[in-house]
């Protein structure tokens, strides 16, 4: 198959899951194309899918993530040792484990082809992450014998798939409602140390960050970005095998706002 007929043959597998979705009309130009696959993937419930799904749409997106170009950790100059800076689309990180700014779903994102990380990473990875993380919010509803929400500032791992690093972490992060509070400073806090804790409990050796809650949940850039940097610096002088980190950004605002902060 080329990539083209391996676009193809998704929508349609996607579409003739639903009959609603049956009337959209694939478009002539690729972009587009790829533009409806995301949405139908963005809009999918976690349910079985077939393994013929599986295995084209696992040859589509590594395929994709060569096209866009993997950056591992040589690639990029430290900023100090054992942080880095780096910017641009967290999904080309050939590290051992990307963090993602999950919802308390921790099922993704369902608007179609929104703007957030959460959308990136699973959109990138593929229709298995959302299913692993329902099953462990499966199991946790299980075991707490009630309808639970992933609790903010902890750390769930899970398999990467057709992204270039190893694992992810997902972390919930503080919604930010008018002005920040201590309780908002902490928890963050807790997001960043949850993640370095869980990655040195699987022995990884390298974890990119994105930017906590800064986006959609409006906590202030550079109070992040101070209680990012200095969580880091804390939990590295106080373990000697902790993670190497790359702190990675998107916007020229937040490079700003790192760099300077780490001189």
């Amino acid at each position: 198959m080329t990539q083209t007929e391996r676009l193809i043959y998704l929508i349609n597998y996607l579409q003739s899951e639903n009959e609603e979705l049956n009337s959209i009309d694939i478009p002539a130009q690729d972009e587009a194309r790829k533009r409806l696959l995301r949405s139908l993937m963005n809009i999918r419930q976690p349910k079985a899918v077939s393994k013929e799904f599986l295995e084209v749409q696992d040859a589509y997106l590594q395929e994709e993530c060569r096209e866009k170009g993997m950056i591992s950790l040589s690639d990029i100059p430290p900023a100090r040792p054992g942080i880095y800076l780096w910017q641009g689309d967290i999904t080309r990180l050939s590290v051992d484990a990307i963090v993602n700014a999950a919802n308390s779903t921790l099922l993704g994102c369902f608007v179609p082809c929104h703007g957030c990380i959460d959308n990136a990473i699973h959109s990138a990875a593929g229709v298995g992450l959302r299913l692993e993380c329902s099953r462990i919010m499966e199991e946790k509803h299980s075991t707490e014998k009630q309808k639970t929400e992933e609790p903010v500032g902890k750390a769930k791992i899970t398999k990467a798939y057709n992204l270039p690093c190893r694992y992810v972490l997902h972390t919930v992060g503080p919604i930010i409602h008018g002005a920040v509070t201590e309780k908002d400073r902490k928890l963050l806090a807790d997001c960043y140390r949850s993640c370095l804790e869980l990655a040195a409990a699987y022995q990884l050796k390298s974890i990119a960050f994105c930017c906590i809650s800064t986006g959609e949940f409006h906590f202030p850039n550079e109070k992040a970005a101070e209680i990012a940097v200095q969580t880091v610096q804390d939990y590295q002088k106080e373990k000697k095998d902790s993670p190497e980190v790359v702190f990675n950004v998107f916007k020229d605002s937040d490079y700003r706002i790192y760099r300077q902060l780490l001189g």
